[in-house]
């Protein structure tokens, strides 16, 4: 495959503070001549416009603003575009077609309960499937266990893998596992692919968090795929939609998991400051065969191996995968009605 050429451009500061990025639900906020404020110097009831700072708008009637310090990248492939750039609270942040990905500061909450819920919950597990996650968090979390042997990713994007490699090398690390087999191209086609039984986890990395997930995980013939990919008791890990979302659906997600995978499905939670809430949630399913209780882990990590992660978790432990099990009454009401 021809090498994809990465143009990095670093603007001026007054080039980053004049310029309008306007992304789909995101945008940089360009100078007013009175930085938003009134005569009296307090903000107005209006959305201020503030210099270098990017509005995160994800959700309908809120943003979260970060300080710019510089744009490190900002490029366009055939499928999407890429920007990155250092933030003064918040370490570089990654934003994908206007949604944003991943800031440094807390990237490793997503990534190791997205990965460890799944690999905890289940004994020797040896071959794995990721879909997405061209950051490298992901199978920098896999890399710590050591009964896998075989680690497949599908990442549609080859520069999305090679502006982290180049910028985010404490996350992209997770390419140096040598159990690591990278494949450029559609995840859907790769699974529908493989044969049946073929993998013990599969993670999905590849959707937006915050609403086209919810889409993903109501396609029937897809998860069909998914669950016959599986082993017998194998399981899957995916994002799904933050417990305070106004139109909150995962009733009816778990209710259609359970139709497709007949094993264990479970509604998990953790916070992330970054996404939208701060809350980002996870579905956990299992197919029919060995039973799995993910609420209970069973294999715990070794904390002397690391894999080539550059030291131990920094939010996962036992006690916290339990505790991402524990929902609010008002979402258990929703995703156990029957309790109540």
């Amino acid at each position: 495959m021809a090498k994809e050429t990465i143009v990095c451009e670093y603007p001026s500061k007054s080039q980053v503070q004049g310029e309008n990025f306007d992304h789909q639900n995101s945008k940089l906020v360009t100078a007013a001549t009175d930085n938003g404020k009134g005569s009296n110097g307090v903000l107005k009831d209006t959305s201020p416009e503030l210099p270098g700072w990017y509005a995160d708008a994800s959700w309908p009637g809120e943003a979260h603003i970060y300080k710019m310090e510089k744009i490190i990248f900002q490029g366009k492939s055939e499928f999407q575009e890429l920007l990155v750039f250092e933030s003064s609270k918040h370490g570089k942040v990654a934003i994908l077609d206007g949604y944003i990905q991943l800031t440094e500061n807390d990237e490793f909450a997503y990534q190791e309960m997205l990965t460890h819920l799944a690999l905890c919950s289940i004994p020797n597990s040896k071959k794995v499937l990721l879909v997405g996650g061209g950051d490298g968090g992901i199978l920098r979390e896999i890399s710590r266990h050591s009964s896998v042997e075989h680690i497949d990713i599908c990442e549609i994007d080859k520069m999305v893998i090679d502006v982290y490699k180049k910028f985010f090398p404490d996350i992209a690390v997770g390419y140096e596992d040598p159990r690591v087999h990278v494949h450029i191209t559609d995840g859907i086609a790769f699974i529908n692919s493989v044969p049946e039984g073929t993998y013990d986890v599969i993670i999905l990395d590849a959707f937006q968090p915050m609403g086209p997930i919810a889409e993903v995980l109501a396609d029937n013939c897809f998860l069909e795929s998914v669950a016959k990919a599986l082993r017998p008791g194998g399981v899957l890990s995916a994002p799904a939609d933050s417990l305070w979302h106004k139109n909150f659906v995962v009733a009816d997600i778990i209710a259609n998991c359970k139709k497709i995978f007949r094993g264990s499905v479970n509604y998990a939670w953790t916070t992330v400051p970054t996404y939208a809430s701060g809350v980002i949630g996870f579905m956990l399913c299992s197919t029919e065969g060995p039973p799995v209780n993910f609420k209970h882990p069973i294999n715990p990590l070794n904390p002397e191996r690391n894999g080539v992660a550059k030291g131990p978790p920094k939010f996962y432990n036992p006690e916290m995968h339990a505790a991402a099990f524990c929902l609010p009454s008002f979402v258990d009401k929703i995703v156990d009605p029957i309790r109540y």
